[in-house]
């Protein structure tokens, strides 16, 4: 379900050649449900009304000005009931854009956000080992303590502080 109303949302973001203004309005929507736990709870919860949960998320995108594709989307995800898939969608419209690209997405946690540096010696380091361009999906996450966690496609390379120190834990306990 998710898979095919980011297709429906890149499609018509193609066919109108929109691509970057509706990720950039997207990625709007998505920093606001990771910023707002009221929203995160009227988009996953089914106390709501489709009533209720269309007058609230019309008032969101107001506020927000997100409007045109974006917000007719959000509107028409909103009378369908389908809210609460919204989280998955939006990563799934991410990647259609860069396989559009000719990108590659690569899921990168961290410890602590990485400056624009850090972010672009890992992209060349990426694109080195994948032979594509490499869009940076990055994650804060500071339980893994360092390093990091890198996912592109099905593989994952896990440097993490946190898997290291396990790692030593249970050799130590095998050991003695």
């Amino acid at each position: 379900m998710t898979a095919r109303y980011a297709s429906a949302l890149f499609d018509l973001a193609l066919s109108e050649k929109k691509i970057p203004a509706v990720e950039k309005d997207l990625k709007r929507f998505d920093d606001l449900l990771k910023g707002s736990e009221d929203l995160k709870r009227l988009v996953v919860s089914p106390v709501f009304s489709s009533d209720d949960q269309a007058k609230a998320i019309d008032a969101v995108l107001k506020k927000a000005k997100i409007t045109g594709l974006v917000g007719n989307f959000i509107r028409v995800v909103a009378k369908n009931r389908r809210l609460f898939a919204m989280q998955q969608m939006l990563p799934a419209y991410r990647a259609l854009v860069a396989e559009h690209k000719g990108e590659i997405t690569a899921d990168v946690t961290v410890a602590s956000a990485l400056s624009a540096a850090q972010t672009k010696d890992l992209k060349a380091a990426l694109k080195s080992v994948v032979g594509k361009e490499v869009a940076i999906n990055a994650t804060v996450d500071p339980s893994i303590l360092g390093g990091m966690i890198v996912k592109v496609g099905s593989k994952q390379i896990d440097t993490s502080l946190k898997t290291r120190l396990s790692s030593l834990k249970l050799a130590l306990k095998e050991v003695g």
